[in-house]
C-alpha cells in the first residue's frame, strides 16, 4: 500500500511540472502577443518601439541646462511632468499633438520627466511606449530641487506641470495644465 502511494505521489510531480512549464511558457507566449497591436483594419502588427528600445537621456540639471539656453531661432516647448502627476499626465496628448502639428514650424517639444531614478526601468520606459510619446523624453535626476527650481524660473514653486516656452531670449514661464486650444495660443504668438 506505502508503495502504491508513493508511486501515485511521484507520478502527481511530474504531472505538476508539466502542468506549470504548460502555464509558464504560454505565459511567456502572452507576454510576447503583448507587443503587437491592432490598426484600424483589425490587421495585428508590431508596435514601434519598446521598452528595450526607449533612448532615455538622463541629465543632473548642470547637463540639463543646455535645453533652456538655445538661440537657434526654434520655438522650444519644455513640459516638467512625472508619471505620477494626473494633471501631467492628462496634458501630455497637448505636447504630443503640438509637436506633430507644428514640426514643420519650427517647434521642439522637450519633456522633462521628474521620476524618481529607480522608476525609470519599471515605471516611465513602460509609460513612454504605452502612450507612445514621440517628443523627446529626458530625465532629470538631480535631488538638489532647492537649487536648480529657482534657475529654471525665480517664481516657480516647483510644483508640476509646469511648462517654459521659448525662442532665443524671449521666455514665457507658466505653472499650470494646459488644454490643446491654450498651448497652441502660446505657440502662436511666437509664430507672428
Amino acid at each position: 500500500m506505502i508503495d502504491i502511494v508513493i508511486f501515485n505521489f511521484n507520478h502527481m510531480k511530474y504531472i505538476y511540472i508539466i502542468v506549470l512549464a504548460g502555464f509558464l511558457i504560454s505565459c511567456k507566449q502572452n507576454k510576447s502577443n503583448s507587443n503587437l497591436s491592432e490598426n484600424k483594419e483589425g490587421i495585428v502588427e508590431n508596435m514601434k518601439f519598446s521598452e528595450d528600445s526607449v533612448q532615455l537621456d538622463i541629465y543632473d540639471f548642470n547637463g540639463f541646462k543646455k535645453f533652456l539656453t538655445k538661440k537657434d531661432d526654434k520655438i522650444y516647448v519644455i513640459n516638467f511632468w512625472a508619471t505620477w502627476c494626473a494633471p501631467c499626465v492628462k496634458e501630455l496628448p497637448y505636447f504630443e499633438k503640438l509637436n506633430t502639428q507644428f514640426a514643420d514650424k519650427n517647434v521642439e517639444v522637450i519633456l522633462v520627466s521628474l521620476d524618481f531614478p529607480h522608476l525609470y526601468e519599471s515605471k516611465l520606459k513602460p509609460f513612454i511606449v504605452e502612450n507612445h510619446l514621440k517628443s523627446k523624453v529626458i530625465a532629470l535626476d538631480d535631488v538638489d530641487m532647492n537649487a536648480w527650481i529657482p534657475q529654471v524660473n525665480k517664481d516657480w514653486s516647483g510644483s508640476i506641470p509646469a511648462t517654459i516656452i521659448y525662442k532665443n531670449d524671449d521666455s514665457k514661464f507658466f505653472e499650470q495644465s494646459f488644454t490643446y486650444e491654450s498651448l497652441e495660443n502660446e505657440i502662436l504668438k511666437y509664430l507672428k
